[in-house]
């Protein structure tokens, strides 16, 4: 099988999410390139994007046993958490270059993000985070996703923008906090307060940004 280059993949995903220009945004361009390199030996082990998309949410729960013994396991969490969210970027790499593609696939895909998002949460919870945050974080997580599932069912282009909010921002600030609570154990629960801290305060502006774009798109 003849794979496409760097560029012709990022080209593709912009092509299947409503014709953004991945290129444009530092973040999306980079990530995407992240994902690309990873791409090849899911491919030469023949592994389908919903069997990947699977394993990543089975990692990230069962990052959980170490966030609840705590301590240095803490540093275990962050390592599971990285795992997870490459998996998760790597899924929609492997349907885009093997035509694999599928609206089910797309669907699971979301779904499985979605309770990922939680498991970062609980395992905020079970380092020490208040709970009033992490419910407030989950909301704000879920009304992001939500509004952009809505705007893009009215019309809206699919991806409308780019916010601080997305979800590569959510994994890389799982990772970190978790790590700096497995390093820094005896002022674990400070970062992850922190973290549902910074999930709320994120959550607030990207919300913002979206809801700007999807009424401008949407008038």
């Amino acid at each position: 099988m003849t794979l496409m280059s760097r560029s012709e993949y990022i080209a593709k995903w912009g092509q299947t999410h409503g014709s953004y220009d991945a290129n444009a945004s530092f973040l999306a361009r980079n990530w995407l390139g992240f994902a690309y390199t990873f791409t090849r030996p899911l491919i030469a082990m023949r592994l389908t994007p919903n069997a990947i998309t699977f394993l990543g949410l089975l990692i990230s729960v069962v990052a959980l046993w170490p966030a609840a013994v705590g301590g240095r396991w803490a540093i275990l969490t962050a390592l599971l958490f990285l795992k997870s969210g490459l998996f998760d970027q790597l899924d929609g790499a492997v349907a885009l270059m093997t035509d694999s593609s599928t609206k089910w696939g797309a669907v699971f895909d979301a779904v499985c993000d979605r309770i990922s998002d939680g498991v970062f949460l609980v395992a905020f919870w079970l380092l020490g985070a208040p709970v009033w945050a992490c419910v407030l974080a989950g909301a704000l997580m879920m009304l992001h996703e939500y509004l952009r599932a809505r705007a893009a069912a009215a019309g809206m282009n699919e991806i409308g923008v780019v916010t601080v909010w997305e979800r590569p921002t959510r994994v890389i600030i799982a990772v970190m906090f978790s790590l700096a609570a497995g390093i820094f154990v005896g002022s674990a629960d400070i970062w992850a307060r922190e973290a549902s801290f910074a999930w709320v305060t994120l959550g607030v502006i990207g919300l913002f940004q979206l809801t700007r774009v999807v009424r401008k798109e949407l008038s």
